[in-house]
């Protein structure tokens, strides 16, 4: 047997009331892409930080080719020949590609050397870069390469990629996996990690399973159908969402003619906005990342004024009320950003549920606060959505990326809205984790409430919604029923194709 590339052996790290890590082991061989699977708050972000030198162990050792690998800080692990893409991008909007790069490299060349580097990489890899566009007028997609281009400007042995097609349409996706291949076919590994579980079985030839800290299993992932590797994460037999026939009532949301300039300068406007949503009703609206999803979420939440009566809740015009005001009247919003906006990143989960529960949950009476509602609300979020947290008295940044959203939608979720509009709702979240969300967002509109659902994910928003309509530079498609719906007939409406040119595909 070869000497493998990394050996992890008897890693443990412990945080007050939780061990994130204890006694795992596992090899990464050479030219390997190895998956590390498992549920929200089973210690995968802990452990690739480990190995990236952001985080140090309690015990246990790594090797990197049988040598003593302990990095203490990222740069020593990047010397090494390790590199990470984080699932969150970090980068300048107002900058443009080469000076992105510059900036995450240790030492970087003069920029017109790095220029013509990014082009002869990215070109190489199938993941072409113009260096001297900012990123902000970056799609998503190329984002994503941004950020890749800059880690393989280091040659590294070891990529770690943290949930990287979150932000990718099918093609960028197919772009991507030949890319990881051709890096592989050079002997370098890929450490893969995602809740697509297709994706896993498509791409990697090894997994390692993690619950809850400790290492449950390792296989073949093509061996495995998805189903097999989302019950090794959880431990149980999943449970599929169930949908149940709903009558739609009266309309609970209308918006009619809603254009509204984008806040800043890589924002996207919103152009003649219309959609009707009804009691009982799930709208889904699809579209690639930064089509102005985040700009109609904003709209609709009250963070973005619009003209009084251009939107309406229950038949009465909000356009020109705050988020409280509209929370007050039943229309409750959760945005895709969970970490800064959806909830403060130093506050306490009770902190954190008393934010947008104080009025409809009643934890707020004159000027005082009632802390013990307030706990007791944040403490039944947690029980319902299954949040992995050693209490509510824990912050918001302490959590996990999944075990945070679920807590954000479940907080909206139980404030029993009238309307509710989601951007992302299973972003980062595991398919057990998912599964509940998606059900509980089909139990609240099963309930009598009008539901908005927008979503990258286009498995989720057929699996759900009543209906779909895409965002496409500011600009809603007219909605068709999800009910025969093809993906190709999908695809053109994400393109901007017309009603007429759908209809055709139809045929």
């Amino acid at each position: 047997m070869t000497t493998p590339l990394l050996a992890i052996e008897g890693l443990t790290k412990a945080y007050p009331g939780v061990i994130a890590n204890e006694e795992v082991s596992f090899v990464i061989g050479e030219g390997e892409i190895h998956a590390l699977l498992g549920e929200n708050g089973a210690g995968k972000s802990t452990l690739v930080k480990t190995i990236y030198g952001l985080i140090r162990p309690d015990t246990g050792q790594m090797q990197w080719r049988a040598a003593p690998y302990a990095p203490t800080a990222p740069h020593e692990a990047r010397a090494t020949g390790v590199a990470m893409v984080f699932q969150h991008f970090s980068l300048f909007d107002a900058m443009d590609v080469a000076e992105n790069v510059a900036l995450g490299m240790d030492d970087p060349p003069p920029i017109r050397q790095l220029a013509a580097r990014i082009r002869q990489v990215s070109t190489d890899y199938g993941l072409p870069l113009d260096p001297g566009r900012l990123v902000g007028d970056l799609s998503a997609g190329e984002r994503q390469r941004v950020e890749i281009i800059r880690c393989l400007l280091q040659n590294p042995q070891l990529l770690i990629m943290d949930e990287p097609t979150s932000v990718l349409t099918p093609q960028e996706v197919d772009i991507l996996f030949q890319t990881l291949r051709k890096l592989r076919a050079e002997g370098r590994s890929i450490l893969y990690i995602s809740h697509k579980l297709d994706e896993i079985r498509a791409l990697c030839e090894t997994a390692t399973i993690l619950r809850r800290g400790k290492v449950v299993a390792s296989c073949d992932p093509r061996e495995k159908t998805s189903r097999q590797l989302a019950e090794m994460m959880v431990g149980t037999a999943l449970t599929a969402p169930q949908r149940v026939g709903r009558d739609p009532g009266a309309v609970l949301l209308q918006v009619d003619g809603l254009s509204l300039r984008a806040p800043s300068a890589f924002g996207t406007s919103l152009k003649d906005i219309a959609l009707t949503v009804r009691a009982g009703e799930i709208l889904g609206i699809g579209g690639v990342a930064g089509n102005g999803q985040d700009e109609l979420l904003a709209a609709l939440a009250g963070e973005l004024r619009a003209p009084h009566h251009v939107i309406r809740v229950q038949d009465q015009p909000v356009g020109r009320f705050g988020p409280n005001t509209r929370r007050a009247l039943g229309l409750l919003c959760a945005p895709e950003e969970r970490l800064g906006h959806a909830a403060a990143p130093d506050m306490s989960l009770t902190e954190n549920a008393l934010l947008t529960g104080a009025w409809r949950e009643k934890l707020v009476w004159q000027v005082f606060i009632d802390w013990k509602r307030a706990r007791n609300f944040a403490e039944s979020i947690i029980a319902r959505f299954d949040v992995r947290t050693p209490g509510p008295h824990v912050a918001a940044r302490a959590l996990s990326g999944g075990n945070l959203q679920k807590f954000v939608i479940g907080r909206e979720i139980m404030q029993r809205p009238q309307v509710l509009v989601v951007n992302q709702p299973t972003w980062g979240v595991d398919a057990a984790a998912a599964a509940a969300i998606r059900q509980a967002l089909m139990d609240l509109a099963q309930g009598g409430a009008a539901v908005v659902v927008i979503s990258q994910d286009l498995d989720e928003l057929l699996e759900v919604a009543d209906s779909f309509c895409a965002l496409n530079a500011g600009r809603l498609s007219a909605p068709r029923p999800v009910p025969g719906l093809t993906m190709e007939q999908v695809g053109l409406m994400l393109g901007g194709a017309g009603d007429m040119e759908v209809a055709h595909v139809a045929t």
